[in-house]
């Protein structure tokens, strides 16, 4: 079994939708019918049906598809690539503001331990 991944406006993703509601409606889901039951017909059922079908997308996958699709539109791609990994980088920067709260941290403690030693 392989998983893959894609946009959900991409043409593969709208394809296989197309597919996934082909096979739905090839093999429609056998409802037992009795006289307790009563099947749902009309615009309700058309509307569930509809509504149904939609795929909930969460803030967290708008954003992130969002921001993929300003990046591409506006050429960036490359150019965060580059900024990220260099110098500038943002977990560059992370790491060195940790290293300099470690060192503070032990000048601080040294002082306090020469302080209470006399």
């Amino acid at each position: 079994r392989v998983t893959k991944e894609v946009d959900s406006t991409s043409k593969e993703a709208k394809s296989f939708l197309k597919q996934q509601e082909k096979w739905q409606q090839a093999s429609p889901a056998s409802l037992p019918t009795g006289s307790g039951l009563k099947r749902p017909s009309g615009m309700s059922s058309l509307l569930g049906k509809i509504s149904s079908k939609k795929q909930k997308m969460s803030t967290l996958e708008k954003s992130k598809l969002d921001w993929e699709s300003f990046k591409e539109e506006e050429g960036i791609v490359e150019e965060l690539a580059i900024h990220n990994r260099g110098k500038d980088g943002y977990i560059e920067r992370k790491a060195f503001l940790e290293r300099v709260d470690h060192r503070q941290f032990e000048i601080e403690r040294d002082i306090r331990l020469s302080r209470m030693k006399p």
